[in-house]
């Protein structure tokens, strides 16, 4: 089935048909793409936007890390692939306002607890994550414990919020769920009780002094705040699926996704709506009123983790832009 691959070109597809309604109204969006907005990725390469150039700079730092992974083995890769794509002529998609300011203090040399964006949980932090979801267990020494670590700890370098944390690893696992088969419809399920098993749980080998804020005492607490807010994420997710609706603007139930909880939350209401035909799902994520790009981007990686290359139209695959990239990180985790 190649999930790894299925799941990184998702990703990229679902980024480039979004990348032509991002900050368009859902009425914007249908009077430019009637009658039920964009059917296919557009142009030879398809574009995408940061959001799969960011997932590329992950993938290519897991990939060239010395391993076991830890974090004096993964923060020089991350860092430097971070930085590449911040002064890349190509680094001209209407990048995130966080991962620009973020990565230029990577660029200074500053430590990262400096350079992140303290309080920002944009979904920058989670657009990127899918390859650490595709790391395979028992493998380098990568236990569940590791995989979230890492999670973790690629979306700290530029967002550090504790609810970026927290999003960021529970997308990563979705992606890891879903690329083992695990049935879509209990994954929220699956994913509150991890939540919940992790909510007082502090990579301090990871993250080290970046807990320490005003008003928090401990890092437990600091943590704590991440999951609380991911975990309301998912109630609404939840209250959803009650009755789904596939016809209503996703954003309506589980917010916009332009913060990293909302970009979780409602990306898997637009796989969940669709978990057997992946191409509805991302046309569903891109006619909404939110963040169009990464809605897309993340629902894609959902559908191809769990339905496989098989999933994409083979002229799409051959269009898409870093199709060379992808198909090299997608090979790399699907022949471990």
């Amino acid at each position: 089935m190649r999930r790894a691959s299925g799941c990184l070109f998702g990703l990229a597809l679902g980024d480039a048909l979004g990348a032509e309604t991002e900050f368009l109204s859902l009425e914007g969006i249908l009077r430019l793409f009637p009658p039920d907005g964009p059917r296919e990725p557009v142009g030879n390469p398809a574009i995408v936007t940061d959001d799969t150039q960011m997932t590329l700079a992950v993938g290519e730092a897991l990939m060239v890390a010395q391993r076991p992974y830890t974090p004096a083995s993964l923060e020089a890769p991350l860092r430097n692939g971070f930085v590449t794509w911040l002064n890349s002529p190509e680094n001209n998609r209407a990048p995130g306002r966080t991962c620009l300011i973020g990565c230029a203090n990577l660029a200074k040399d500053m430590p990262w607890q400096q350079a992140t964006m303290a309080n920002s949980k944009g979904c920058g932090a989670n657009m990127r994550v899918a390859p650490v979801g595709l790391l395979p267990l028992g493998k380098d020494g990568v236990t569940e414990a590791t995989r979230g670590a890492i999670a973790q700890f690629q979306a700290a370098l530029t967002h550090g919020h504790p609810t970026a944390l927290a999003a960021s690893d529970l997308t990563a696992l979705a992606i890891a769920d879903l690329a083992a088969g695990g049935n879509p419809q209990q994954l929220p399920h699956r994913l509150y009780e991890y939540a919940r098993s992790q909510r007082s749980i502090y990579h301090a080998d990871w993250l080290g002094s970046l807990w320490e804020r005003p008003a928090i005492n401990t890092p437990e607490e600091f943590i704590a705040r991440g999951w609380d807010e991911c975990m309301l994420a998912l109630d609404r997710l939840n209250d959803a699926l009650v009755k789904p609706d596939r016809h209503a603007d996703p954003c309506l139930a589980t917010g916009e996704g332009w913060i990293a909880e909302e970009a979780l939350a409602t990306s898997l209401l637009c796989f969940l709506l669709f978990p057997e035909d992946a191409i509805a799902a991302i046309r569903r994520a891109v006619v909404t009123a939110g963040d169009s790009d990464s809605l897309a981007a993340l629902t894609g990686a959902f559908a191809g983790a769990y339905l496989g290359m098989g999933a994409w139209p083979e002229d799409w695959i051959n269009r898409i832009e870093y199709r060379y990239q992808l198909a090299a990180l997608g090979d790399f985790w699907d022949e471990n």
